[in-house]
């Protein structure tokens, strides 16, 4: 039952995946989030982009986080 309409907040995102993905920086575990498609670091302070399913995990494509 793999039905890209059955996660609305990841199309063809696969979260299993998450558990195998560590921040290419720190080497720390990423936290998702669903409502801005994005793979987080709190350690790096970075948010990866998730485009069409695919987590872009190059530092020169991640947002910086501001610190609150």
């Amino acid at each position: 039952m793999t039905d890209e309409n059955t996660q609305p907040d990841a199309p063809g995102f696969d979260r299993h995946m998450l558990e195998a993905l560590v921040c290419p920086v720190t080497h720390t575990t990423l936290h998702y989030d669903a409502a801005r498609q994005e793979l987080v670091s709190k350690a790096a302070g970075l948010a990866f982009p998730i485009r069409a399913g695919i987590p872009i995990m190059l530092v020169d494509e991640a947002r910086l986080l501001k610190a609150d």
